[in-house]
């Protein structure tokens, strides 16, 4: 049933049980092995992780599906900022390589437009449909979707890097906000595109703020980055398309800014207050998350089940709520508290 509880939750609709979803738990091997029953490593071939992922995503009762096309590989001036040890045996672990930009006033004059061009747009909208389709195929038991994950602030953090990024940004914000604007009108044909497709559900992914808030004046967001989330998401909003919104972090300072944008629901991690958004707009948002997986690795018991109940009290209200562990459940997440958050899901998912 999660296909269908997954579908009245995303049109508000109160399904009987709380849906799900969870992120990254499909490469924990351990735990999929555990839980599938399948013989499964990060040596494993293609085929078999695939196995093992699809029979853990119906094992564990899945009915969302977060995914995007559009990521950093879109743009073609990247800067490697080298990437930490998260998967099994540190295999995803690289050093920061090369700085796409060196000097602030190069970031100030930047125009993605003139350097990058514009993609024809039957092709983008194509592309995405058959990113929607290939994974409709994959697992037609839940929601699904396509999306864009370099928006605004992620983009320019995958294009200029963390250190040019703040560099340029403090020597002169109105420069860099009017820079800003023009990366989005760079990123406007993608959004276009998807409101010219057929695809239903729309990931939105921008971090906009770190764990603490926001990395800049909020009235600099106010001004450069929420009137272009507007206009990204108006064809979307004509086109009858669902929006769904990610930023890592905590973002409750602008939960109400980002309403304001047009978007159907909001993915947040911990940081986030789920309280604030649920007493807010729990009946007009689809909200999902945000179990908080420090309390898992730290295998707590009494704290696993305390953070369940606090979530699905807040949730359980909302008829758009999906269960989630709002910051991934790592690899190094020990088995036996996964186990035991999951059955708390199951015995508190009936309304």
């Amino acid at each position: 049933m999660s296909y269908e509880d997954a579908v009245a939750a995303m049109n508000l609709q109160m399904p009987r049980r709380v849906p799900r979803t969870e992120y990254s738990v499909n490469m924990h091997w351990e735990l999929l092995k555990t839980v599938t029953g399948i013989d499964v490593t990060a040596d494993s071939p293609a085929d078999v992780k695939g196995e093992a992922a699809l029979a853990m995503d119906r094992a564990w009762d899945m009915g969302f599906f977060w995914s995007v096309l559009i990521g950093g590989g879109e743009i073609p001036r990247h800067t490697d900022m080298g990437h930490a040890a998260y998967m099994a045996g540190g295999v995803d672990y690289h050093a920061a390589g090369k700085e796409a930009f060196t000097d602030p006033d190069e970031v100030l004059n930047f125009d993605p437009v003139a350097q990058f061009g514009i993609k024809d747009h039957q092709t983008l909208v194509r592309r995405f449909e058959e990113h929607y389709a290939s994974n409709v195929k994959s697992r037609p038991f839940g929601v699904n979707m396509t999306g864009v994950y370099v928006t605004l602030i992620s983009g320019l953090i995958d294009m200029l890097g963390w250190d040019m990024l703040l560099l340029a940004a403090g020597t002169d914000p109105k420069r860099f906000g009017d820079m800003t604007n023009r990366y989005a009108r760079w990123v406007q044909q993608y959004f276009d595109a998807i409101a010219d497709s057929n695809v239903p559900y729309v990931m939105v992914h921008d971090d906009i703020v770190w764990s603490s808030g926001a990395f800049l004046h909020p009235d600099w967001y106010r001004q450069y980055v929420f009137p272009n989330h507007k206009r990204y998401f108006d064809p979307l909003r004509q086109a009858g398309k669902k929006i769904i919104f990610t930023s890592d972090g905590g973002f409750t300072e602008f939960i109400d800014d980002i309403v304001a944008t047009g978007v159907d629901g909001l993915v947040m991690e911990p940081m986030t207050s789920l309280e604030y958004a649920a007493e807010k707009y729990g009946q007009k948002l689809v909200l999902i998350g945000n179990a908080d997986t420090r309390i898992l690795l730290r295998n707590d018991k009494p704290a696993i089940r305390a953070e369940v109940e606090r979530c699905m009290a807040a949730g359980k209200k909302c008829p758009g709520f999906f269960m989630a562990v709002g910051n991934h459940i790592p690899p190094n997440t020990p088995v036996d508290a996964c186990l035991y958050y999951n059955q708390l899901y199951m015995d508190m998912r009936e309304r």
